[in-house]
Order: C-alpha cells, then sequence, then structure tokens
C-alpha cells in the first residue's frame, strides 16, 4: 500500500485531480466537479460552499495492480496546518500546479516542507487547456527554483530523464554511450532516484479533461515501490483527529508497523472500533496492517501523535493571529470553552485559551478566511453564533545568550531541584530538551518526568508574557527526595528554573513574518516600492512582465496582513498580493510592543520565578536573584556551545 498526498496552492485543481484518478480507477462510479459543489472528497457543506478544501480526506484506489491510499490536502494557506500534518505518513507527494498561474508563494513552502520531510515528489502542471497556459514556462521555473532533476516524463522519459538517471549509474552511463537507451535498465533506476529525491517526475494536462491523467497514473504505479510489510510490535502516526455527528472521536493514522485491530489494546488504552474511510463514507474493518491508513475510535491520541515513536518536532507553520470568541450573553462560557476545546483536538494550533474567572476566550488562526470557516462552522456543530475581535499579531519571545536557570520547590513534604541551561537555538526550531545528568545522579523516571514539564505547556516570557521558543533546554543537574518527591513537585521546580533563568537572560521579542508576491500594473510600481519600505518589507529587484511587474519580499505579517485591501485600492482592482507565513524573526518596533502589550512579570503570579525551601519545618520564598545561594545540588558552569 503506497501512500500519496495531493498538495497544492489553491485554485491549482488538486481536488479536480484526485477525483479524476479515482474515477479513472474505478474508484468513483460518478465524476464529481468542485464548481458544481459535486466533489467526492470536498463533502464538509463548507468545502462545497466555498469550493475549497478545508480537511484532508482519504480513498483507496488501485492502479496496475499497485495499491494506493490518497490523501487530498487543503491548498488554501488558512489551513496549512492540517496540510503539514499529513506529511509525517506519506510514501510520496504529487504537487498540483497550475500551469497558468505557475509557481506560487504556497508552493514554495510546499516544496521546502517536502524537502525537510525528505518525501519524494511528483509534480502535475495543470489546466494546460486554458487560455494563457505556459507548461514550458512553469516546467522551466520548477527546474530553476526548485531543482534541475524536475523532468517531464509526460510521454515517457525524455532524453533530459534518460542522461540524467544514467548519469546516477557509472555501469548505465557506459551502456547509455555505447549501445543507447534501454528501459529495462533504466526504470530499476528511475525509481531509486525518484526514492532518493534525486529525480522529480513531471506530467502534464488537464485535470477537468483527464488529459496527462492516465501518464500520471502509470508513472506512480511503475516509478513508486510499496513499503516493505514491518512485523513487530505497533507503531502508528496520527495525522488527523475528527468527530462524527454523534459526538464519536476519530483519530486517522497509518500503521507504520505491526497491526491494529478492534478491542486491541494500546498502552492504557482500548481501540473501540476501527473503520476505513472514503471520503466521509466509512467501513468496518477487522485489521489494519502496516502501511495501511484507517481510523480508530477509543485512543486519546492528537494529530501529529504516534505509537512506538517520538513525536513529531514543532510544526513549521504557526498560526500568525489571534483573535477573541465573542459569544451571546446567554450562552454559558463552559459550553463555548468545551465547543472550541473540541475544536482544538482536532486543529492543536489554535490554542485556544479560556480565562475561568473572565470567561474570555482567545485563539491563534493562521488567517482571517479560518474565521469566516469558524464562523459557519461552531453554529452547525455546536448550536450557538459565534463572532471575533480584531486579530492580533501573535508574537513570540527567545534569548540572545545562553545562561542558567534554578528552581527549587520544597513545601513541608514536598521536594524538588532542577538546574537548567538555557541556550539560544535556531530560528525557526521551537524548543528542545536534552540532559548531560548521569542517570545514577537523577534517575531516568524524573528525568522523563522533566522533560514531559518542559513541553506540557507554553512558557511565558519576561518581556510581554509572549510563549518562549527557538531554545535548547538543557538539563544540568537535579535532585529529588526519596520519600518527599510528588507527582507535581518537578512541574513547579521546572516551570520556576526556565522562568528563573530568564529573569537573568537578554531575551529578544519576535515577530510572524510573511514572504509575500505582489503583482500589478508597471504604472502602480512606484505607489507600491514606496508603501513596501514604509511597511518595514525587504523586497528583491522588480521583475517587469509585459505591462505588469512581480514584486517579491518579505516583511512582518503585522504591516502587511492588512495591505491586500490597499493593493486593490491603488491598483484599481488590477493587482495581486499573495502571502505565506515565513518564521519568525526580531520584531521590528519592541519597545513599541513591549509598552502596549502592559505586561508586568513581577505580577504574573501564575509563573513565579523564585523557590520555595524549607527550614524547621515551613516553607519560605526566595527570590529569583537570591535562589543561586540556597541551592542543594552544585552549579555546573556553562556548557560550551556544539
Amino acid at each position: 500500500m503506497i501512500t500519496l498526498g495531493f498538495l497544492a496552492h489553491v485554485d491549482a485543481g488538486k481536488t479536480t485531480l484526485c477525483e479524476r484518478i479515482l474515477y479513472q480507477a474505478h474508484a468513483l462510479r460518478r465524476l464529481g466537479r468542485v464548481d458544481a459543489q459535486s466533489a467526492f472528497l470536498d463533502s464538509d457543506p463548507l468545502e462545497r460552499q466555498r469550493g475549497i478544501t478545508i480537511f484532508a480526506s482519504e480513498a483507496g484506489f488501485v492502479h496496475r495492480n499497485t495499491s494506493f491510499t490518497l490523501l487530498d490536502t487543503p491548498g488554501h494557506v488558512d489551513f496549512s496546518s492540517e496540510m503539514e500534518r499529513v506529511l509525517s505518513v506519506l510514501d510520496c507527494a504529487v504537487v498540483v500546479v497550475s500551469a497558468v498561474e505557475g509557481i506560487q508563494p504556497h508552493t514554495e513552502t510546499i516544496w521546502q516542507l517536502l524537502s525537510e520531510h525528505n518525501i519524494p515528489t511528483f509534480f502535475f502542471l495543470n489546466k494546460t487547456d486554458r487560455p494563457g497556459a505556459d507548461p514550458a514556462g512553469v516546467l522551466a521555473s520548477l527546474k530553476a527554483r526548485f531543482s534541475p532533476a524536475v523532468c517531464d516524463l509526460s510521454y515517457g522519459f525524455s532524453t533530459d530523464a534518460i542522461e540524467r538517471i544514467a548519469e546516477s549509474d557509472d555501469d548505465l552511463l557506459v551502456h547509455y554511450f555505447e549501445e543507447g537507451y534501454q528501459p529495462s535498465l533504466w526504470l530499476p533506476a528511475a525509481r531509486r532516484l525518484v526514492a532518493f529525491r534525486r529525480l522529480f517526475p513531471c506530467f502534464c494536462g488537464s485535470a477537468l479533461s483527464g488529459e496527462g491523467v492516465e501518464a500520471l497514473m502509470d508513472a506512480l504505479s511503475s516509478l513508486l515501490a510499496p513499503p516493505p510489510v514491518l512485523e513487530g510490535p505497533l507503531q502508528a502516526r496520527a495525522f488527523r483527529v475528527r468527530y462524527d455527528a454523534k459526538g464519536v472521536r476519530w483519530v486517522h493514522l497509518r500503521i507504520l508497523q505491526g497491526s491494529l485491530a478492534p478491542k486491541q489494546v494500546v498502552g492504557r488504552e482500548k481501540v473501540h472500533e476501527l473503520r476505513i474511510f472514503q471520503g466521509d463514507r466509512s467501513q468496518p474493518a477487522s485489521l489494519a496492517k502496516a502501511g495501511e491508513v484507517c481510523a480508530v475510535s477509543g485512543l486519546s491520541l492528537r494529530p501529529g501523535g504516534a505509537i512506538g515513536l517520538p513525536g513529531l518536532p514543532q510544526p513549521r507553520l504557526q498560526p500568525a493571529l489571534s483573535a477573541e470568541v465573542l459569544y451571546p450573553d446567554d450562552v454559558a462560557p463552559q459550553r463555548v470553552a468545551a465547543a472550541f476545546g473540541q475544536l482544538e483536538d482536532e486543529d492543536p494550533l489554535l490554542r485556544v485559551a479560556f480565562d475561568a474567572e473572565t470567561h474570555r476566550l482567545h485563539i491563534q488562526l493562521m488567517g482571517k478566511i479560518q474565521l469566516e470557516v469558524l464562523s459557519a462552522q461552531v453554529p452547525r456543530r455546536f448550536g450557538f453564533p459565534v463572532s471575533f475581535g480584531p486579530c492580533r499579531i501573535v508574537y513570540r519571545e527567545t534569548i540572545a545568550k545562553p545562561v542558567c536557570g534554578y528552581g527549587h520547590f520544597e513545601p513541608l513534604r514536598h521536594y524538588a531541584e532542577v538546574h537548567f541551561q538555557l541556550t539560544p537555538a535556531p530560528r525557526g526550531s521551537g524548543l528542545s530538551f536534552d540532559s548531560v545528568v548521569p542517570t545514577d545522579t537523577l534517575p531516568l523516571q524524573f528525568q522523563r518526568l522533566i522533560r514531559t514539564h518542559v513541553f506540557e505547556a507554553p512558557h511565558p516570557g519576561v518581556l510581554t508574557g509572549a510563549a518562549l521558543t527557538d531554545v535548547r533546554i538543557t538539563l544540568t543537574n537535579g535532585r529529588a527526595h526519596e520519600k518527599h518527591t510528588e507527582g507535581g513537585d518537578f512541574r513547579q521546580a521546572v516551570c520556576r528554573a526556565i522562568r528563573q533563568g530568564l529573569e537573568q537572560a537578554e531575551s529578544l521579542l519576535l515577530e510572524p513574518y510573511y514572504a509575500f508576491s505582489l503583482a500589478l500594473p508597471l504604472a502602480c510600481v512606484g505607489h507600491a516600492l514606496s508603501d513596501l519600505q514604509r511597511r518595514h518589507a525587504r523586497f528583491d529587484a522588480p521583475q517587469p512582465q509585459n505591462d505588469r511587474c512581480l514584486i517579491t519580499g518579505r516583511g512582518p505579517a503585522a504591516c502587511l496582513v492588512d495591505y491586500a485591501a490597499d493593493v486593490a485600492a491603488y491598483s484599481k482592482g488590477e493587482g495581486a498580493l499573495m502571502l505565506r507565513f515565513d518564521g519568525y524573526d526580531l520584531c521590528h518596533n519592541p519597545e513599541e510592543v513591549i509598552q502596549a502589550s502592559g505586561y508586568d512579570r513581577r505580577a504574573d503570579s501564575g509563573h513565579p520565578s523564585s523557590s520555595v525551601f524549607c527550614s524547621h519545618g515551613a516553607g519560605f520564598s526566595v527570590a529569583w536573584d537570591e535562589v543561586a545561594s540556597h541551592l542543594h545540588c552544585q552549579r555546573r558552569p556553562l556548557l560550551a556551545e556544539s
């Protein structure tokens, strides 16, 4: 069983291609259409109404005796977190690019993610039958911007592909010079190159008419080898969570090793039901083997979670915006919190924050279209209306230099001490944890507990209270008490140690950045360049394209998030701005943001930097700047940076 992911920028025709493949493989009796609201894979009412994919969906098909699971993913950037979660279960990706619009900013994001996950990749240049289509030009752009190993195989192995495959193997190269091209020798070599991302097959056609689709399907069958069926202890990766109309929680996962069956015990949980999904339809199954995609009820796995495998690192794509959820006075706050808790279970990047005292609820989001979808989704699913306050920027905090942090928690009959080194990490890496403490100093179960507490909740910084990121947290010493250490003691020590380190550190404020692509008439270029400079954006030299011009660059999300309306106004509707999340970087106006936040680190009683020690049977608090002189464990010098 080969698992294929279909990925694209919005309106590239990805779902139409998926429909066509399923139809030609006889997995569908009737060919649906996105514009007719009859697409098989876009089964949610919101997807059909808007004509875009919002939720990942799966379907199986067989072609030339090869079994595939097809995963259709969202193309709109506001729902790209759903797309990124799917990558962890793919054997291969098919990237759909419009032959009319060409490479878009989101296409570049997809390519970067596929490269980071080392996923073999095919390209399909769609809409070649449309006016303005330029498949040759788009193919040249793919070669120039992504990889020279992108080769057009629409009509079999081209000379470029034949020579590239020959160059990968000395014996094959000799054969090519002496006897020429021989398909039986080239096919196994091509399979190897595809698997190792040294060849990226490209096909041209029209998903709507079916042109070129059979050639793509044939190549997927001939150039991809099914992964080996691995026996052994169960290993599986969850990529999606959905609640059905009855409130049953379904975890969609791929079995990577072993098998899974109904009533099977997994850790401390039991699988209730196992089903195989085909779009929004499903049927019960008695067993799912390695390589197969299924959905189970009864397990508490979250998207990105795993069985028998380490969890995934922090997602590359992060929310840049936040908004307050506004709801009617006659709706109980707990009901709203429960509803959004369920939505967060499906999409962890919503990061719901509910204040039990003020009853205010905030969420994080990728973009404003996501708010429109939630505004329609919540009444339909939960029975009450919601609206949202103004979107605000989601800031982050990090540190400039390594620093040590200490936390001690010792009220009467409790005990835990933790020593950390906090080290700046590469931008976009999130938080990581390691330990240099021998297990005879601190037993392994306590070190694992410390690691759990490091990752179980965000750690607010001391500038604005924004979440800490891009820091490597190294455990350098620690101590437990044989009788008095309780379950929550290390949680307290961990949080206090990180906070105490931040009090000493040189903290930096980070803000989200967008990469942008701005296409507009030549007459508007001067206005645009002036605007972009004023908005603290950096950009490449404008690229004239007949009577239009393309400007690409990068700038703070806070300065660009509402710029599309301005572009439409001064270009009289002829300009088009496309944005994509491009990570976090130093804030362009930190003093202004810090002052506006009104955050007071001393007043944040929920995140103390002090420690608690015990003397004469009573606990007492020690301020962060005096903790070092009270510690029970030996302090270690700063570790050399690796």
